[in-house]
């Protein structure tokens, strides 16, 4: 079980600001497509430990916590001691059964400075002597019902816990759950585009627009550096994102013209376009958003750079990071794609990929986004047309949350 490789998922838990709060860490074994999350906890505990370690809880976290499901085996493990307890919300899976054995195991673990957190739940009186020692309730919107929500928050509240609704995919919903007082909210609503007609021009948004034409266009440094000059605040944060990448130099960047020069104009127009989302998102790198672009843009890149296409258009790679960057603009800043894409000089099989997921681009994209939701049905076609492998997904899911983990902590 040792030599078990694994893929790893994370799925986005926000706070009341809609601010990123942490992850829900999914685990996956690699020699399949087909899920089994409760099975693989039970048949192989340790390596989890063992795969933990291998990703490295910075680069899979940042400063966030992970949220950690586990069985009776996994809950009574002396190996769950060696997570960092500062890291982490251990959730018992709703098939724990509540003895007098796992009441103690928990508070012997909460005296250890663990956080705990019941999954999937709804209120049982047996339950009753573990509601003292949670600090976080997890309940799934469609198993509780929306009709039966409101009864179901009245009677958890009467001890001091907190609430996070799972699996919110709408708005509504989530407005409904803030109401009801819930601390959290888990499901991919934010995701979900919600455009407002503009009442003004973003000059901000016009000022990125330039400066992203300009470099898809190459044009002279003068005139990029101008355009910099002209918006003092996109200077200030290309440059923060520029030092926290500047890894080797001897001495730190200090001028917009240095900068330009030790990126080249194909890295800074990425850097610039994640510049746009930056000063857009509301929370800066806590932005869900933000980061689910960040995160899928590396992947894409990384996949697409290991087909055949790519040895023969070295931009592709390029292409495929800027579909990712992009897919996701309009629920960021609340405007269509069309009114998005409009304005920037992008290939066709880019705008494809973002109006009608066509293409060998739009097939990816949809690719990483059923990744990003575990959902695996239906994709074993897709993972042969990229040769893709769980194997191979893992080293390049980890490169891709480091890379989106670094932006997170400079944005």
């Amino acid at each position: 079980m040792a030599e078990e490789k694994f893929f790893l998922g994370r799925q986005p838990i926000l706070d009341r600001e809609q601010r990123l709060y942490g992850f829900e860490l999914l685990f996956r074994s690699a020699d399949s497509l087909h899920a089994n999350v409760t099975d693989y906890l039970q048949a192989s505990a340790s390596v989890i430990f063992d795969a933990l370690s291998s990703f490295g809880f910075r680069e899979i976290l940042g400063k966030h916590k992970g949220f950690i499901n586990v069985n009776a085996d996994v809950l009574m493990s002396e190996a769950l001691e060696l997570l960092p307890p500062e890291k982490v919300v251990i959730e018992l899976l709703e098939h724990v059964p509540i003895t007098e054995t796992v009441i103690s195991r928990c508070h012997e673990l909460r005296e250890k400075g663990f956080s705990l957190a019941l999954d999937d739940h709804i209120y049982e009186p047996v339950y009753e002597p573990l509601y003292h020692l949670v600090d976080v309730i997890k309940v799934d919107l469609f198993r509780t019902g929306m009709e039966n929500l409101a009864s179901e928050v009245e009677t958890l509240r009467k001890w001091n816990t907190k609430l996070l609704a799972e699996k919110v995919e709408t708005v509504e919903q989530y407005e409904r759950c803030a109401d009801l007082g819930f601390t959290y909210f888990q499901g991919y609503y934010f995701a979900r585009p919600v455009v407002l007609t503009r009442t003004r021009v973003d000059v901000g948004r016009l000022a990125i627009v330039k400066l992203f034409n300009q470099l898809v266009a190459e044009v002279e440094l003068g005139e990029l550096e101008e355009t910099f000059k002209q918006n003092p605040n996109l200077v200030l944060n290309l440059l923060r994102l520029v030092n926290s990448v500047a890894v080797g130099l001897k001495d730190r960047i200090t001028s917009l013209r240095h900068a330009i020069m030790v990126l080249g104009y194909h890295q800074l127009r990425r850097w610039a376009m994640m510049a746009l989302f930056a000063n857009n998102a509301q929370g800066g790198g806590d932005n869900p958003l933000l980061v689910m672009a960040a995160t899928r843009a590396r992947l894409m890149e990384l996949i697409i750079s290991e087909q055949p296409a790519a040895r023969l258009d070295r931009d592709y790679p390029d292409r495929a990071f800027m579909t990712g960057i992009l897919s996701l603009a309009d629920a960021l800043l609340k405007v269509s794609m069309d009114e998005i894409l409009a304005p920037l000089n992008l290939d066709n099989d880019v705008r494809e990929a973002l109006l009608s997921r066509t293409g060998e681009l739009g097939e990816l994209l949809t690719l990483v986004e059923k990744i990003e939701k575990d959902d695996f049905e239906n994709i074993a076609s897709s993972f042969e047309q990229f040769q893709l492998s769980m194997e191979r997904l893992a080293p390049v899911q980890m490169d891709a949350c480091n890379w989106a983990t670094q932006l997170g902590e400079v944005a």
